[in-house]
């Protein structure tokens, strides 16, 4: 019969690269203990990198670039699947995802309806802020990121070269989609909202 250390390592090489995975997933071999254990013995090996406490990557590995990394919203995503919980960029990410910053937050907000909790990966931190219900009742996956971009800019306080890629992203999203979504927002943020998907392309958003 094959060892833990063995069963877990046949696993993980059975793995894609560059998959994030957790010790949970090897839960069917029986003893918690000993997984951890093989999966230090593992990652001293080489063959996985622990990118966070409980967060572990079967590496992608370029001949020129070497060790390719996951985004930190990558992570995110693959902690949120494994939660079975739903999540929401917010400030400064929001404005990268959306083309409306190039500044990259050493601390990353998420909205989630799961467990509040902080995760350091690398130089980067992870905060999962606990959040209304009503925070998730958008359809879409855009306009949720233009109503966290938009608060984090201000009411007021919205450039029109801002309004501009606004507007380009929300035509990645259906019309019905973005204007149902509007409703769930503050106010001042459904007017602007609204105004972009109402005006032509050859009109002024100043």
């Amino acid at each position: 019969m094959q060892s833990i250390h063995q069963q877990v390592l046949d696993i993980i090489q059975n793995f894609k690269r560059g998959r994030i995975f957790f010790p949970e997933e090897f839960d069917h071999l029986g003893n918690n203990d000993s997984v951890r254990k093989a999966l230090s013995r593992i990652g001293k090996e080489g063959t996985i990198i622990r990118i966070s406490r409980g967060v572990y990557l079967y590496p992608i590995i370029d001949k020129e670039l070497g060790i390719l990394y996951p985004s930190v919203d990558n992570v995110a995503q693959a902690i949120s699947q494994r939660d079975k919980s739903r999540i929401i960029p917010t400030g400064l990410f929001a404005l990268n995802s959306l083309g409306l910053s190039t500044q990259v937050p050493m601390n990353v907000i998420y909205l989630t309806d799961g467990i509040p909790r902080k995760i350091k990966v690398a130089k980067q931190t992870i905060t999962f802020k606990q959040t209304a219900p009503v925070n998730f009742s958008f359809k879409g996956r855009i306009t949720p990121l233009v109503v966290s971009a938009l608060k984090e800019i201000g009411k007021d306080k919205v450039r029109t070269e801002e309004l501009e890629q606004i507007r380009k992203m929300l035509k990645l999203e259906s019309k019905e989609v973005v204007i149902s979504d509007a409703y769930i927002a503050p106010r001042w943020i459904t007017d602007v909202i609204l105004s972009l998907i109402n005006t032509s392309d050859n009109e002024s958003l100043a």
